[in-house]
């Protein structure tokens, strides 16, 4: 007889359960090993990469630690409280081409708008009567002195009307710094420039290849507004094509050292109108992006304690209290969208743009409640600047 015909013919029945206890044992070892070793690197003080790479990567238990560790981060430094930022989307004119943007200047299919200064004026007064501390002007990216003046005086008219009473911040995209400096001067004192990706390699694979899309302008950017006296903002998209975890860890670790004061990141959420849609098959699937983005919260909160993290709409886009899961676990800022309701549809940076349909009045209703099912408070009638942007500039 060959020797597999005798393998064959053993009966292994008797020792099944023995077997199959020992596979039990081995495994649970592993679990409570793993879980140890979860805790010890959340012990730590400094984060290396390899150690944000599997708290990245964390699932189940793992997962849970890391989210227990941010949220009780964020209630002894920040508080259970958010702050609200008033959103002015007030025009989707663009002059770039970013290849993941619905609002991109090659979109021939998006309606164009530009906000009158009276529309942007009476949204700011709605924020200021209902005690928003701040509003966040946003647009498209344009460079030029009449949308630099523009600009210029409807800060200067926004405290105006509010008394100095309303913070404000500027998302209007890359500028010289004589422009930076003169609206710094007006009166705007937080400005978002969202990187989108530190690693310059997979930035030129979402833009153009052309000197508008120069990656180490929008870092110098960046420098200028921090210098200047801005509290700084960036953040990145989640889930993108071609990027990996190592891409991931890099952007935490950039943000860290960059030493911003505030942070806006979301996950990638594919715009039918952009040439990145080519690529949609090959993308994580939603559920994966958005839990990457909480990873990612949940990690900025752990490595940079004391800085604003805005719960991004994008996340209520795939989960409808996405939102609210952001704020558990590290997040601190919530941007009511109180842009006139008719505009909303035609600032679609991605699909499936969640509360277009709101009235200001309903978004604020909303968003009170949503926040108070979390045992978290909306402080009103303050600005809620960055406490790390205080810390900061002390050191100087």
């Amino acid at each position: 007889m060959l020797l597999y015909d005798t393998v064959i013919s053993w009966d292994f029945s008797p020792y099944i359960f023995m077997i199959l206890e020992i596979m039990h044992k081995i495994d649970t070892k592993k679990t409570i090993f793993a879980l140890m070793s979860i805790s010890k690197i959340l012990e730590k003080d400094i984060l290396s990469r390899e150690d944000i790479i599997t708290l990245l990567s964390s699932r189940d238990k793992d997962r849970t630690l890391l989210f227990k560790k941010s949220a009780e981060i964020k209630e002894q430094i920040i508080g259970k409280k958010v702050w609200f930022r008033g959103l002015i989307e007030f025009s989707n004119v663009c002059s770039k081409d970013c290849l993941y943007c619905g609002i991109r200047k090659g979109n021939k299919n998006l309606k164009r708008y530009n906000l009158s200064d009276e529309e942007i004026l009476t949204a700011a007064k709605f924020a200021y009567d209902n005690r928003y501390g701040s509003i966040a002007l946003q647009s498209g990216e344009l460079e030029s002195p009449i949308i630099a003046d523009r600009i210029e005086n409807l800060i200067f008219k926004i405290k105006d009307l509010s008394k100095g009473e309303l913070g404000i911040t500027l998302s209007v995209g890359e500028q010289t710094r004589e422009i930076y400096q003169k609206w710094y001067d007006a009166g705007a004192h937080r400005y978002l420039l969202r990187i989108e990706a530190t690693n310059e390699s997979l930035y030129r694979k979402i833009h153009p290849e052309n000197k508008k899309h120069d990656f180490r302008r929008r870092m110098e950017c960046l420098k200028s507004l921090q210098d200047i006296g801005y509290q700084t903002g960036t953040g990145v998209m989640i889930g993108l094509p071609f990027q990996t975890m190592d891409d991931l860890a890099s952007d935490l670790i950039f943000m860290k050292e960059f030493n911003i004061d505030m942070c806006g990141m979301g996950p990638y959420i594919e715009h039918a109108d952009t040439p990145l849609i080519q690529y949609a098959a090959d993308l994580l699937p939603l559920n994966e992006r958005f839990d990457l983005t909480l990873k990612m919260i949940a990690l900025l909160r752990i490595m940079m304690k004391d800085i604003n993290i805005v719960a991004a709409t994008a996340l209520q886009a795939i989960d409808p209290i996405g939102r609210e899961k952001a704020i558990m676990i590290g997040a601190n800022i919530i941007m009511p969208n109180i842009t006139p309701g008719r505009y909303r549809d035609s600032y679609k940076l991605y699909d499936n743009k969640p509360c277009t349909d709101d009235s200001a009045e309903d978004c604020q209703s909303c968003l009170e409640a949503r926040v108070s099912l979390v045992d978290t408070e909306v402080i009103y009638g303050e600005w809620g600047d960055s406490q790390h942007y205080d810390k900061r500039r002390k050191s100087i």
